[in-house]
């Protein structure tokens, strides 16, 4: 499973609970013509499962993760938290050049270990502030935290406020 980051996304998605194509579009932000490329290949590894289920309202298709699909998911996950840890080791130890190197090694990931959650988003940070370089050279403004909705990285919106449901 060496083919794009992107494929371990959606199987990650689909191994945590996200069963149906328009839910797992809208968490990985894939445009459908590629999200069923992906599915295809998925399901042609033995890494997913389709099923048709008959509801109320007709035939609905469920997308379910097979062992093997788990199993990679875990697998890939465990690789990119060893990749965080050596970017971690590197920024630590106050090493600028070998820490660039590293995240220019591993930058098409980057977006995977924050959709898995391997990175810790404060030291990511300050590793940029460290390099003196923008975020945004690694990292699309869609990929960043809360970038999709308008909101900062700590939750508030682009105004400054904070958007509270309270029930009613």
């Amino acid at each position: 499973m060496d083919s794009e980051p992107k494929d371990i996304v959606v199987l990650g998605a689909i191994k945590h609970g996200i069963k149906k194509f328009d839910k797992i579009q809208k968490m990985t932000q894939i445009e459908p013509e590629e999200l069923n490329s992906i599915l295809e290949q998925l399901e042609n590894r033995g890494f997913i499962r389709t099923e048709e289920k008959k509801g109320w309202l007709g035939t609905k298709i469920e997308i379910t993760a097979t062992d093997k699909g788990s199993q990679e998911v875990d697998q890939r996950v465990h690789e990119l938290q060893d990749k965080w840890n050596q970017m971690s080791v590197l920024y630590k130890t106050g090493d600028k050049d070998k820490l660039k190197q590293e995240m220019d090694n591993n930058k098409s990931i980057l977006p995977t270990m924050m959709f898995f959650g391997v990175m810790d988003m404060m030291m990511f940070s300050m590793m940029f502030s460290m390099m003196a370089i923008p975020m945004s050279d690694y990292v699309s403004s869609e990929n960043m935290p809360n970038a999709a909705d308008g909101g900062d990285a700590d939750g508030g919106d682009a105004d400054g406020g904070f958007d509270f449901d309270i029930g009613f």
